[in-house]
């Protein structure tokens, strides 16, 4: 047998069980959470390494969802997140969209001078931040937490849209333009359809970082527990002794859950986006 032959039969052998190997240490975390979510407390403490339930409650989650709260944490998260979302793509639609087609002063380093901004660790800007929004009145609202993850993912989701807009071929925009549309209308009717991959990728990039985030819904939120994040919820119920650890797993997985959901309905769409703009042969 050739050298060739030989690498491509033992490539073919290895190449299922290597998937197979990545996939069980990847998912048996999440797996072993959702299965302690599921089991009785005096269950977990006689038989701590069982992977599967002798019987299944639900009332972890009735727990966690009624008693702490969490179905308002969870309405907060999504009031946060999808608002962050919308006003992020707002912005940065626009702005990526000036800087890959219009001609200006500085345009070929504005969008570094945006990523400038992540040189700076969080906690470095959470005190100014929580001085400034103290003296506006928006320390303790969600609007505050809004406008702090808009200045987070703006800057990146510019930097991601405008990659992708300099792929959309100007002579479609020019024939729009024959036709009779202004700029903004053709952003509308021919760029944006066009792009339906980047603002899916940028749209879940902005939406896991409103719905995961922690160190500014501490800070801004920690007063008033009616406008507790979910991320926020869980790490009281880590730091509590009382709190089983049952209903904890369930406190995960309710976190987990969304993004997990979101990420699988948009997986073709989102692995566009995430190539678009890349050199094509």
């Amino acid at each position: 047998m050739s050298r060739d032959r030989f690498e491509r039969a033992l490539l073919k052998v290895l190449r299922p069980l290597v998937i197979l190997f990545l996939f069980v240490i990847t998912a048996f975390p999440f797996y072993y959470m959702v299965m302690l979510s599921f089991r009785d407390i005096q269950e977990l403490i006689l038989d701590p390494g069982s992977l599967w339930p002798a019987t299944f409650t639900l009332d972890t989650y009735a727990n966690v969802l009624d008693r702490q709260g969490f179905l308002i944490f969870m309405r907060n998260s999504a009031i946060v997140a999808v608002a962050s979302v919308a006003v992020t793509l707002l912005i940065s639609i626009p702005g990526a969209y000036a800087v890959a087609r219009l001609r200006f002063f500085g345009r070929r380093q504005v969008h570094f001078l945006f990523l400038a901004v992540y040189l700076f660790p969080a906690i470095v800007l959470a005190i100014p931040l929580f001085v400034l929004f103290t003296m506006l009145g928006l320390r303790g609202s969600l609007v505050g937490l809004i406008l702090v993850y808009i200045a987070q993912t703006v800057p990146v989701t510019v930097y991601m849209l405008r990659n992708y807009f300099e792929t959309v071929p100007q002579s479609v925009e020019e024939a729009a333009a024959i036709d009779g549309c202004t700029r903004l209308s053709t952003i509308w009717r021919v760029v944006l359809p066009l792009s339906k991959p980047a603002l899916m990728a940028t749209g879940l990039y902005a939406f896991m970082i409103a719905w995961n985030e922690f160190l500014f819904a501490l800070l801004f939120l920690v007063e008033r527990r009616e406008s507790w994040t979910v991320s926020l919820g869980l790490s009281q119920l880590a730091g509590s002794i009382e709190i089983p650890t049952t209903v904890l797993m369930a406190g995960s997985v309710v976190l987990t859950l969304p993004i997990v959901i979101v990420f699988f309905a948009s997986e073709r769409l989102l692995t566009e986006g995430l190539t678009a703009g890349a050199e094509k042969g």
